[in-house]
Parts: structure tokens; sequence; C-alpha cells
């Protein structure tokens, strides 16, 4: 008979395997160290370094060192009841109002026409690497360089766009698509989706690459027709790559600067977030405000990233 006594145990066995799974992640940690230090040097200091100043005066033209006056900066109220804080500026919620505009409006746009171009480079066509190539173009292109290039075509007199809109009736003689406060965002918009579009489409098509092809297959055979496999199989199985690309977008989009300042300056109906804090910080030679308006982007960027993941969440639950 087995003499079962001479068997080893088996928790020694899973004891064991446990203590190499913990001596492998504490390696890991180790080699880990370095990296997070550096994070916590590059990315920690400046950030810890900015709420601090939001809490002070310093005006970097006085050359007087930073005084603290706590949450004057957000909410201050003055002897007469007038309040001259950030949070009762009206400047700042308009700035605020056309970003959250611009990011919905243009992130809305670029996932549409992106998953449609990640759908057609995801096909078995001729072409395919040509026309994916194409559409990179636009991305490629430097932002200031894109954003100078619409400027001249949205300019009055020789402006392409502003022709074509003159031709359409849509515009008078000596006006501009960019320069009627009516149709300034939405002309930045065009061309933000212009400029970021391959961008979603790249991260979109990336996706699409990552489903299996036998899935589709066995579709077909069951007599899935391409709306049904596109609603059942490649929406759902494109969630999570789609959800990234909405939310890496968005908090591209709510800390745009560069494109709207090109165009238009410190023009207010064009101001987002980014613009106005730069007013303050450089214009002004504000930055303990700057520093204020730079926190409140923080928070606002926060909350949208919460409400993506906690809407994404629930919708991936739902499906299952």
């Amino acid at each position: 008979m087995l003499d079962l006594s001479d068997v080893t145990p088996a928790p020694a066995k899973r004891g064991r395997g446990r203590t190499i799974e913990g001596r492998r992640a504490r390696t890991a940690l180790w080699l880990l160290l370095p990296t997070l230090f550096a994070i916590a040097l590059v990315g920690g200091y400046p950030l810890f370094r900015t709420i601090y100043l939001s809490f002070t005066d310093f005006n970097i033209s006085s050359g007087e060192e930073p005084h603290w006056v706590g949450l004057e900066n957000y909410w201050n109220v003055t002897e007469d009841g007038v309040n001259v804080g950030l949070l009762a500026d009206p400047a700042w919620w308009s700035s605020v109002w056309n970003t959250v505009r611009l990011t919905l409006t243009s992130v809305a746009m670029e996932t549409l026409l992106g998953l449609g171009f990640a759908l057609v480079i995801n096909s078995k066509i001729k072409g395919r690497g040509l026309l994916r190539t194409a559409i990179l173009v636009p991305w490629a292109i430097p932002t200031v360089v894109s954003a100078q290039m619409w400027n001249w075509m949205y300019q009055d007199s020789l402006g392409i766009v502003s022709s074509w809109g003159r031709q359409l009736g849509l515009l008078k003689v000596g006006q501009s698509v960019v320069a009627n406060p009516d149709t300034a965002l939405w002309a930045l918009v065009a061309v933000d989706v212009w400029k970021t579009t391959p961008f979603m489409a790249l991260l979109l098509l990336a996706g699409l690459q990552s489903i299996p092809t036998e899935i589709y297959e066995a579709a077909h055979v069951d007599g899935a027709n391409r709306l049904q496999q596109f609603r059942r199989i490649t929406l759902p199985l494109l969630a999570p790559a789609l959800v990234v690309a909405v939310i890496f977008r968005s908090l591209d989009a709510l800390r745009i600067f560069d494109m709207p300042y090109v165009v238009k300056g410190n023009a207010p109906e064009t101001m987002t977030m980014s613009i106005y804090a730069r007013q303050q910080m450089i214009d002004n030679a504000q930055f303990g405000m700057g520093s204020s308006v730079s926190v409140l982007i923080f928070l606002v960027i926060m909350m949208f990233t919460i409400a993506y993941m906690t809407l994404s969440r629930v919708n991936v639950e739902g499906t299952r």
C-alpha cells in the first residue's frame, strides 16, 4: 500500500509559492522605486508648489517674496462688499464655458469621425497603407503651424474659407468666420477636429485590430449582417479602447492653449481656461492668482475624468 505519510503536504508547496511571489513583488517594487521617485520629483513638486502659490499674493514683477493670503485668490470680499476673487470673475466662468463647449463638441465629432476612419482603415481595401499615412498627416503637423495655416484660411479678404462663405451667402464682404464672436468658437472647433481626428482614429484602430477575426467569422456563419456585427461585437469589444481614447482626448482638450491662442489670442469669446491662466501669470504678473487658476483647471479635469470613468464602468457592467 501507498504510505501517505511520506507525501509532502500541499499547504507547504503553496506557502513556498507565496514566498516566491512575494520576493518577486518586492524585487519589482525596488526596481520601480527610481521611476516612482523621478515621477514624484518631476510631477509632484510642481503640483504642490502650484497649490502653495495659489494661497499667496505672489507678484513676479514686485520682486517680493510671496505672502500667505489664504483663500483670497478664490473668494475675497472687500470692505465695500465687492467680491474680487477668482470665483466671482465673469471672465473666468466665461473661459470655463468656452472650454467645456469646445471640449464636448470637438471630442464628440472627433470620436465619430475617428471611428469611421478606423473602420475604413481596418477593412481589407486596396491602398490601406497609403490611406493610413494620409490620414495621419494633419496630426503630424505641429499645432502652431496648423493653427496659423487655418488663421490664413479664415482671413477676411484672402482666406479661402471666407471666400466660400461669401459665395454661399453666409458672409458679407470684409467678414470673417473667426472674427465674428458668434462663430469664432465653432471655427476653432473645426481646426481642432481637423487636427486631432487622426489621433482618435489611431487609438480606435489599435482597439479594432485587437478583436479576433474568428468572432466575426462565427457571427457571419450564424447569419449576422454587418450592422448586427457592429452593434453586438465591435462596439462592446471596442468599449475599453473607446473610453481610453475619449478620456485622453478630453484631458487634452480641457488643457488646450496653443491653437486658440495662435488664432484668436486673448479674445474673450474664445478664451480657454489655460489662456486665462496665462493672462493672469504673464500679462498681469500675478503668479498667485495664476496658480489659483491652475488649481481650478486641475479640479475641473479631475471631475471630468471621474465622471467618464464612472459612466464607462456603469456601461461596461450593464453590458455583461
